[in-house]
């Protein structure tokens, strides 16, 4: 009896091309006086400039200018990067890690499981259960996601929350209070579900307005919600008369052209710069099908410049004017989800189950409503960020900020920021580009 008989793949033949012609990376601290050159040139392959992008976004580097160039098979690109003071990258360790994760000898999975904040995926971050949630903002929202939460003992390790055109996306890291290890029991998960989803309904009756998952792949939480909240239409609808009145000079100004000769659609972004803003935006052309040929990168004082040739990955140009239209849309979107104007309140305190669930219930009874946050836990502290406004979306009123202070004031540590939302203090002030950035407060509380 003739056997089966199957062609024999080779496992190394997949990375061939990249032994035969290894990632050139280089770290350059002599060629520019005011900032870190990280140059890369390796073979093309879909998706490499999202990948390197990430891993300097990942580190909160701020990219000053970039020349990317990736016409034929070869990826050469040009990264201007300071920290977030504005320093050249001076720490070994750094400048170890751009070089090896994006280099021929890339240690990129093994060192991002040392960073499970940055992903999400059940098999990649170990003893935590990691949860999407996608549904309409409503205020008080947060509050009551993590007061179930908080009723059936589950701890928040981390958490990422983002909110756009009144819509809400979640990635939570939680596990079980008791044991410390991720949530494997099917039935218990089921009633999170349930009682989750229930929240994210409402008193509405459509089902499909809100969705929860526990996840099973490997996504970077970052382009995860932007996914979420693609997949969930975010960008359709007038989402700037649900924003506050700020100056017409900064809001995204997104054209799209065609250049005839190299068959490109010419992408142009004129926004107010912030840390991830390129990333944001690769990122949805990558989730949008769309390669980035060429591009060019700058920061003109408070502003940002970018300029990006592109096609999509059939290879085809946009002829359709709502396709265009689309994508502007959906630029704008990915621009504006990250934004978060007014006060910041970062907060620093003894980790317990049940804290989360307090302090957004304590934000909730002084009328604030929760933009954007950020949920960190460092040892036994618990160190989060929350980007607030008024129940309207308009902002805060100083004097809810003082009964939040006398209420919560002496349980942990409050720092408030007010973020610039014009160009005369952005000017003035010099528009710090931290974003999370909890070493200080951290100190503070520890002492």
């Amino acid at each position: 009896m003739a056997r089966d008989s199957w062609p024999y793949f080779d496992p190394e033949y997949e990375t061939l091309s990249i032994r035969i012609n290894p990632p050139q990376v280089s770290v350059d601290n002599s060629s520019c006086k005011n900032c870190t050159l990280v140059k890369v040139d390796s073979m093309n392959k879909p998706g490499i400039l999202l990948e390197v992008v990430q891993i300097l976004s990942d580190l909160d580097l701020i990219i000053t200018k970039a020349y990317i160039s990736s016409d034929g098979g070869w990826f050469m690109d040009v990264f201007h990067v300071t920290d977030q003071h504005g320093h050249k990258i001076s720490d070994r360790r750094t400048i170890d890690y751009i070089e090896k994760a994006l280099g021929p000898k890339s240690y990129t999975s093994d060192m991002l499981k040392s960073l499970p904040g940055k992903r999400v995926g059940v098999n990649n971050i170990g003893d935590y259960t990691a949860i999407e949630l996608i549904g309409r903002d409503r205020p008080g929202l947060l509050s009551e996601i993590f007061a179930v939460l908080s009723d059936l003992h589950i701890n928040v390790v981390a958490a990422e929350v983002w909110t756009h055109n009144r819509r809400i996306a979640c990635i939570l890291y939680v596990n079980d209070d008791s044991t410390i290890h991720n949530m494997n029991d099917a039935s218990r998960l089921s009633s999170l579900e349930e009682q989750l989803k229930n929240i994210l309904c409402g008193c509405g009756d459509d089902e499909t307005v809100a969705h929860t998952s526990f996840s099973v792949g490997s996504t970077h939480v970052d382009r995860r919600l932007h996914q979420l909240l693609f997949a969930d239409r975010d960008y359709e609808g007038n989402c700037l008369e649900t924003e506050p009145d700020y100056s017409p000079s900064f809001k995204p100004n997104i054209t799209i052209d065609r250049c005839e000769e190299k068959r490109y659609l010419v992408v142009n972004v004129r926004s107010k710069d912030r840390p991830k803003l390129m990333f944001d935006i690769v990122c949805t052309l990558t989730d949008m099908q769309y390669v980035v040929f060429h591009a060019t990168i700058s920061s003109d004082g408070p502003y940002a410049l970018q300029e990006y040739y592109i096609r999509r990955m059939d290879g085809c140009t946009v002829d359709v004017e709502g396709e265009r239209e689309k994508a502007v849309k959906c630029l704008e979107a990915a621009i504006r989800r990250r934004v978060s104007e007014g006060l910041s309140l970062e907060l620093c305190a003894k980790d317990r189950v049940g804290l989360l669930s307090d302090v957004t219930r304590v934000l909730r009874e002084n009328g604030l409503s929760v933009m954007r946050a950020g949920i960190t836990t460092v040892g036994d502290q618990a160190i989060h960020v929350f980007y607030v406004s008024d129940a309207a979306g308009n902002p805060v009123d100083m004097k809810n900020i003082e009964g939040l202070r006398q209420e919560i004031g002496h349980k942990m540590m409050l720092n408030v920021k007010k973020v610039p939302t014009n160009t005369k203090s952005l000017e003035s002030s010099g528009w710090d580009k931290t974003s999370f950035f909890f070493g200080s407060l951290l100190e503070k509380f520890r002492s």
